[in-house]
């Protein structure tokens, strides 16, 4: 049946590289992301999906034109589609990320820093 628990920390130590989202699980056209992030992300929106950005740990600052938003460890936040949002880690975070699986990291913007065909752990 493939129902399994999943240790979040041994996943994370698989890798070490920053804003390259692994997905960890799938339900109902949904994945189950975590990335490491640190310093500044792109400012971006997604015109159809909403995201979810649980911190792990650190502490998280989501830009948006008229302010910005802390995220401690333990607290999480959904952005709605169409807000634009820039992310940004002073030292490294860990996320638990919950979107669609269509959800491309960069959004509407396509650069450097956008990640497609998410490795899977």
């Amino acid at each position: 049946m493939g129902i399994h628990a999943v240790n979040l920390a041994e996943k994370f130590d698989t890798f070490f590289d920053h804003w390259n989202p692994r997905v960890v699980g799938e339900l109902n056209g949904q994945a189950v992301k975590i990335a490491k992030v640190k310093g500044e992300f792109v400012m971006h929106k997604h015109d159809n999906e909403d995201e979810m950005f649980l911190v792990l740990e650190g502490l998280l600052h989501i830009e948006f034109e008229d302010k910005v938003l802390e995220i401690k460890q333990g607290e999480f936040t959904i952005i709605p589609r169409g807000v634009l949002h820039r992310p940004k880690a002073q030292g490294e975070v860990k996320l638990l990320l919950f979107e669609p699986i269509s959800t491309l990291n960069t959004g509407n913007v396509r650069n450097e820093m956008t990640k497609e065909n998410l490795h899977r752990i």
